[in-house]
Order: C-alpha cells, then structure tokens, then sequence
C-alpha cells in the first residue's frame, strides 16, 4: 500500500522542541524526494522543508531555516523533522509527503501526501 504515516505531533511551550517522523511504504518509500508541509487555519498548505532521497540537498523555507532540520533513514523508509525554538505561529497541520520530483515541492505539489499531524505551540 502507497502510504505514507506521519507521528510526533503535540501540544508544546514556545520555545520547545518536537521531533515529527514519517514512515513511507509502497511506492511513496520509492521517490525520489520527501518534504513536510504545514497548514494553518485559514491559511493555505506551505512548504516547509525537504530532502534529497541520499540526503545530500536540504530545503528549507526561509522562516524556518535556522530551526527546523529535515534528515531521513533509508533503511527505515522514514524521514524527520526536527523542530527547536517553536513559536506559537508555527501552531498548524504538519504534513509529510513523496514526490517524484523536489522542484514541485516549494509549490505545495507532491504525490503521495499522509493524513498530518498536528503541531500546537503556545505562548
């Protein structure tokens, strides 16, 4: 089955960490680029971060650049999002997704999409 499992979502303190996985399967493990997104209420779906399927090129939104870090374990089809200093504007749907190609991520576009995860940071 071609899916993909998000976890580690929760409710934190500004200032706090999360760490999200993802836990590709079928073919969305088979891509050549994961990233995560995120979604507001009332706010459209935003890239946030991805990553190369060796790993070697790292993508970030600007906002979140020095406090996100996005890595991956082949071997454990999973990719992570490691999320230091939140604030509460980073409070939103955290979603995983596969894409078969990393330049559609940036516009929110990938192929394989999971259910997301939700992200609450209070102040």
């Amino acid at each position: 089955q071609d899916q993909l499992v998000e976890s580690g979502g929760g409710l934190v303190q500004a200032g706090g960490s999360l760490r999200l996985s993802c836990v590709a399967s079928g073919r969305a493990s088979s891509t050549s680029a994961m990233g995560w997104f995120r979604q507001a209420p009332g706010k459209e779906r935003e890239f946030v971060a991805s990553i190369t399927r060796g790993g070697l090129y790292r993508y970030y939104e600007t906002s979140i650049k020095d406090r996100f870090t996005i890595s991956r374990d082949n071997d454990k089809n999973t990719v992570y999002l490691q999320m230091n200093s939140l604030k509460p504007e980073d409070t939103a749907v955290y979603y995983c997704a596969s894409s078969w190609d990393i330049n559609t991520m940036p516009r929110a576009v990938a192929d394989y999409w999971g259910q997301g995860t939700q992200v609450t940071v209070s102040s």
